[in-house]
């Protein structure tokens, strides 16, 4: 289905869309309903380009004459029976507004009206082509309302009667039906031809009315193509009906046809101006004053032979003004010819032949377009006057007229003329430039064995509770433990050696946390007196099970190749406490910090052998002792404890000899005590 809203909007001129928009305001102000009817809606549907406007109205259009004249319309005619007023609106739409009838005829030609719905309306007209309607109210504009299948007879190009008896009750659509089918080249459907040529045998023509005849003859008129419609009529014997007079020996042939090639060379120059009134003029250039006369009186409007009338005084005037001073540069002629009124300058165009008013149409028509052509697009870009730009289209036009004159010889005087539009100059971008830092990573080289060194230096789920505590964990302890969870089996020197030279890194550099200092040993030296005085056995630490065995050991240092007394009785801790404070005591009286976690390396103990670095990878590894190493020779060891004074990364450094770690296990076994004499 059709857009019809969107038919409207194309097929119809500026003009006659103001003229529609001001009808219905007119009707809205009323509040009565309005329909487009007749032959606007058969073209609109067929394509073919709209010559007038009917309105439908569901009132009497002669009771609203003085609100439509307010409105901008002028009268050009009317008929009373029919309560149909015919109407002009600007220059060239014209339109017809009825009311919604009904029709009977007592007597062909003759017929009875009654205010009716629009559908009744639609049903009483002649062909169903003509049988449609636009609805123009509001909330259904566009609404088409086809109640006979118009349509359908368009799309065939064939003309049909709504009522089988059409012609005999108003024989005036014998002339409508050929001047329809002569127009549109569309033919009568078969039942409809049979009816056609039944009335036309028994002369159903003679009963036509004076106000038909003028209407019909008046239509002649405004066809496009009139000279070929006059020769239809007079070929079917309509025209001898009409008016004897008139014929198509009476029109200037050559004429119409001159008419018709100055009408399209205006076309295509952008002016339309209606052809109808010039029209008349050669259909009846043959005509004797008296037969035109008579001919004129038949009209039912009035604004065709007044217009006719008014030609050549238009087309002298407009003469005047192009021959005067105001309009000697082709800018001045070329903007009086467009605000002149087209249909006059249609009428000069062909009726004056002179050498002067012929070289200013030609070259209106040819040379004074081509100024339009010759605007540099390229320099008005350089200056940034684009489309966007406020007064780009009133630039255009100003250096068209330029280009006319003959004002603008080179580009420098264009872009002198066009430097009032130029815009100024965007500022420049500001770039901001962002200082980019480049870190360079530099990554250790990756050992030999399973375990890389990213994996060796991770922590494991046993050393989270030093981290959570606060507490440093080094490289080293890391490494270490690494190396029991792997066993015997592994390659733990790889990881070792790796911690190492992390733990000896960290050492030489700053380090995040102050080292706490250590306790004196004159501290130490006085709590022991005060232990020894109360007569409760001094435990510097209490023993751990270690994970290999589960037995309680006294000490966490590697154990020698030889066997561990157990320490049984209170006779050997009393022992072992009388030991602690005898000689080996006076080496060393610190009192050792408390560990959080000690690290027992399974392969610290072997039997005949013991590893160069045991010494020292398998000593607990504290905070103070991390971060503030002692100075070396400066180690003290109470019972069953081993306090490890110097610093990580020497203890690292230095693998200690097997010499020193049997020296060290031979020490820590505890000596029974000598009984006194006593």
């Amino acid at each position: 289905m059709p857009d019809y809203i969107q038919l409207l909007e194309s097929k119809l001129s500026p003009n006659e869309k103001q003229a529609l928009n001001a009808m219905t305001d007119v009707a809205r102000a009323r509040q009565i309903t309005v329909f487009l009817t007749g032959g606007a809606v058969r073209d609109i549907v067929s394509g073919a380009s709209v010559r007038d406007l009917d309105i439908t109205v569901q009132a009497n259009p002669l009771k609203f004459k003085k609100d439509l004249e307010r409105a901008g319309f002028t009268i050009t005619g009317e008929h009373e029976p029919s309560q149909t007023l015919y109407l002009r609106f600007g220059k060239q739409a014209r339109m017809e507004i009825s009311a919604a009838r009904t029709e009977t005829f007592p007597k062909p030609a003759r017929p009875e009206h009654t205010p009716a719905g629009i559908l009744d309306d639609l049903r009483r007209r002649d062909f169903t082509a003509n049988a449609m309607a636009l609805s123009l109210n509001e909330g259904s504009w566009g609404l088409l309302l086809d109640p006979l299948n118009g349509t359908a007879d368009i799309s065939a190009r064939q003309l049909r009667l709504v009522n089988n008896y059409g012609f005999l009750e108003d024989p005036i659509r014998l002339v409508r039906a050929v001047r329809l089918m002569s127009r549109t080249g569309w033919e009568m459907e078969e039942r409809t031809k049979a009816r056609y040529d039944n009335a036309k045998d028994e002369g159903a023509i003679d009963a036509i009315t004076a106000v038909q005849r003028g209407y019909e003859l008046e239509e002649i008129g405004y066809e496009e193509e009139p000279l070929q419609v006059l020769k239809a009529l007079e070929s079917e014997g309509w025209l001898q009906h009409l008016s004897p007079a008139w014929t198509a020996r009476s029109a200037d042939v050559q004429g119409l046809d001159r008419l018709h090639e100055r009408y399209v060379q205006l076309l295509m120059a952008g002016l339309h101006p209606d052809p109808s009134a010039a029209q008349f003029r050669l259909l009846t250039a043959k005509l004797s004053p008296g037969q035109l006369s008579v001919l004129k009186k038949t009209f039912v409007r009035s604004d065709l032979i007044a217009e006719s009338n008014a030609l050549d005084a238009e087309a002298k005037h407009l003469l005047q003004k192009m021959t005067a001073k105001d309009a000697s540069k082709p800018s001045q002629l070329w903007k009086l010819l467009h605000s002149a009124k087209p249909e006059a300058v249609l009428w000069l165009f062909f009726s004056n032949k002179t050498a002067a008013v012929q070289n200013k149409f030609e070259n209106f028509f040819t040379k004074w377009p081509e100024a339009r052509q010759k605007i540099p697009n390229s320099i008005l870009q350089d200056m940034r006057i684009l489309p966007d730009v406020e007064g780009y289209d009133e630039l255009l036009d100003k250096l068209t007229f330029a280009f006319m004159d003959g004002e603008l010889p080179t580009d420098e005087t264009v872009r002198k003329f066009a430097e009032p539009y130029s815009p100024p100059a965007p500022p420049p971008p500001v770039i901001v430039r962002r200082s980019r830092t480049v870190k360079r990573l530099t990554e250790p080289k990756k050992p030999k064995g399973r375990k890389t060194a990213k994996n060796a230096a991770q922590p494991q789920s046993g050393d989270l509770s030093l981290a959570a505590a606060g507490e440093a964990v080094s490289p080293a302890a890391v490494a270490e433990k690494a190396s029991v969870g792997k066993g015997a089996a592994g390659k733990p020197a790889a990881a070792k050696a790796e911690a190492e030279k992390t733990s000896a890194t960290q050492a030489a550099g700053k380090s995040a946390v102050k080292p706490e200092p250590v306790k004196k040993p004159e501290k130490a030296a006085k709590a022991l007196p005060a232990a020894k005085a109360s007569g409760k056995p001094t435990a510097k630490a209490k023993p751990e099970k270690t994970k290999a065995t589960g037995k309680v050991a006294t000490k966490t240092s590697p154990k020698p190749s030889g066997k561990t007394v157990p320490v049984k009785g209170k006779a050997q801790k009393a022992a072992i406490a009388a030991k602690a404070h005898g000689k080996e005591g006076k080496a060393a009286r610190v009192r050792p910090q408390p560990v959080a976690k000690k690290f027992v390396h399974p392969s610290a103990s072997v039997r005949g052998k013991t590893k160069a670095s045991a010494k020292t990878a398998h000593r607990p590894i504290t905070k103070k002792a991390a971060l503030k190493p002692k100075p070396a020779g400066k180690t003290a060891k109470k019972a069953g404890v081993a306090v490890a004074t110097k610093p990580t990364v020497k203890a690292a450094s230095r693998p200690a000899s097997k010499t020193a770690s049997e020296k060290s296990a031979a020490k820590s076994k505890p000596k029974p005590k000598k009984k006194s004499g006593k």
